[in-house]
């Protein structure tokens, strides 16, 4: 029902403002941010001669110039290094993004998020849920996906199929972009878990405990579980909108023991305070408040017994409720008067960005330049984070909404992907494939295969010295990258905490 109200308020939206240029993208984007750069070309790139003004760390992508109508700027920026240049020669779908042109709803970036967030999706993929049992008596949940005509609907742990853990945006709704993610995952040979936070997505509240904006523990316990089950496969981390302030938390308060691979954040929101604190357009405000609303009625009950449900009710913001459901209590220990206080201390150890430093695995952060939801570029997201910090890539787009990057030609199938970390399963139904699902892929391929030639290179080295590298490519075989340097910041004596023998499961 919600869906359908979304969808005829956009509707209207349409109606009343469609000889607007500017919602449906027909007017080029100001190049205040990407221009061209007379660099030379890279061999194999034609037309591939984009920079980023005033950023010493943009790599030459593409501008469109050189290839088909309709091509789009695209800019990858990070501090030079050898796995961005490995990134840069490998990684052909980073060129390869062809925007759409045209008055056609899918120009817009508002329409297109819009649709990617709140349009069904007759997916061909079913989840089999693993409800999770944390130290509070709380739960979380892990959905597995599987294809429909799978008979065995378990996985067995034996498997060295790669896991990518999926995480959505913080407010739990399941977009259809989370679920195509999940259909081209499976197509290629992972093993797709979408985490479920305590309440969000038919998880049931067990306590009267809601997990904050940036605090990783419960996903921690999760990421234990997944190690428990699948120990033979490496483990991916997928991120969308918000909820990529709950993978950055996690990846610098673990740093080397995260136990991922490689990260991807699609559309994040870096600054989350001022995102918070400055707000959305009305109509996505509303949408949001309201459908976080809806969730928390259910609880409203046992809620009242920690916070103040009138007032969280009767918020209009999401900033309001954000600071009802952890900058209060029923009690009312935080006043009006040291509530700015309150909402500082909160971010102070909720900023996704905090531990930033500690990050030991690349991160890829997929982003465009007309993203309504993020805001303006130049004061939301953090470009000298990219041009100092070698773990961290940005691969920038002037066009594609939020979580959109809606492509010319989009009707190919699935198998068109350039590449992945793992062989094509053929057991799908090739559908078109969004082009930041594609991109993300091939990340992933790209940077196994690098640093996998990085060890083969150590092992030969040790070799000739006569220090018997063979053994340790033996045992980094199956290992994560992040696990070469274990601190201790995260335990994972798994055996000590739980006894999954008895999981709590359906």
């Amino acid at each position: 029902m919600l869906e359908w109200l979304v969808a005829l308020c956009v509707v209207v939206l349409v109606v009343i403002i469609w000889p607007g240029s500017k919602l449906f993208g027909t007017e080029s984007l100001p190049d205040a941010v990407l221009h061209k750069a007379d660099m030379s070309r890279p061999p194999g790139k034609t037309g591939c001669v984009s920079g980023l003004e005033g950023c010493d760390g943009a790599l030459p992508v593409c501008d469109g110039t050189g290839t088909e109508k309709g091509a789009s700027t695209v800019a990858l920026i990070c501090k030079p290094s050898a796995l961005a240049n490995y990134l840069l020669n490998n990684c052909r779908t980073f060129s390869n993004y062809t925007a759409c042109v045209g008055w056609t709803w899918r120009t817009s970036a508002f329409l297109q998020s819009v649709y990617e967030a709140c349009w069904p999706y007759d997916s061909p993929v079913q989840f089999v849920r693993d409800n999770l049992q944390l130290g509070d008596d709380g739960l979380v949940a892990l959905d597995w996906a599987v294809p429909s005509y799978q008979k065995r609907r378990r996985t067995s742990s034996h498997s060295s199929s790669p896991v990518l853990l999926i995480i959505p945006n913080s407010f739990g709704r399941i977009t259809r972009n989370v679920l195509e993610l999940c259909e081209t995952a499976l197509s290629h040979g992972y093993l797709p878990a979408v985490f479920n936070r305590r309440s969000h997505n038919g998880t049931p509240l067990t306590t009267v405990k809601l997990q904050q904006f940036g605090d990783p523990s419960d996903l921690r316990e999760a990421v234990r579980y997944i190690r428990y089950r699948q120990p033979a496969g490496r483990l991916y981390a997928v991120s969308e909108s918000t909820g990529s302030g709950l993978l950055l938390s996690y990846l610098g308060e673990c740093g080397s023991s995260s136990y991922v691979t490689a990260a991807v954040c699609l559309s994040p929101v870096f600054r989350c305070q001022s995102w918070f604190e400055n707000g959305l357009c009305w109509p996505l405000q509303w949408a949001l408040v309201l459908y976080q609303k809806i969730c928390l009625s259910r609880y409203r009950t046992v809620l009242g017994e920690a916070i103040h449900t009138d007032t969280l009710f009767s918020s209009c913001s999401l900033r309001s409720l954000e600071e009802v459901l952890f900058c209060q209590t029923a009690s009312g220990s935080s006043s009006s008067s040291n509530s700015p206080a309150a909402w500082d201390a909160y971010w102070e150890r909720n900023e996704p960005l905090r531990d930033v430093d500690e990050v030991a695995i690349p991160v890829l952060s997929v982003c465009a330049q007309d993203d309504p939801v993020r805001g303006e570029i130049q004061s939301t997201v953090p470009l000298e984070l990219f041009e100092t910090n070698p773990h961290f890539f940005l691969l920038l787009t002037d066009r594609g909404g939020h979580c959109g990057f809606s492509t010319e030609g989009s009707s190919t199938g699935v198998f068109g992907a350039a590449g992945s970390a793992a062989a094509p399963n053929s057991g799908l139904v090739g559908r078109g494939t969004n082009w930041s699902h594609r991109a993300l892929l091939e990340f992933f391929r790209a940077t196994t295969d690098f640093f996998a030639a990085e060890e083969r290179a150590k092992q030969l080295a040790a070799r000739r010295r006569g220090l018997g590298g063979g053994v340790g490519g033996r045992a980094f075989r199956h290992r994560s990258v992040s696990t070469c340097k274990r601190m201790p910041v995260c335990s994972h004596n798994i055996h000590a905490i739980y006894n999954w023998q008895r999981s709590y499961t359906r």
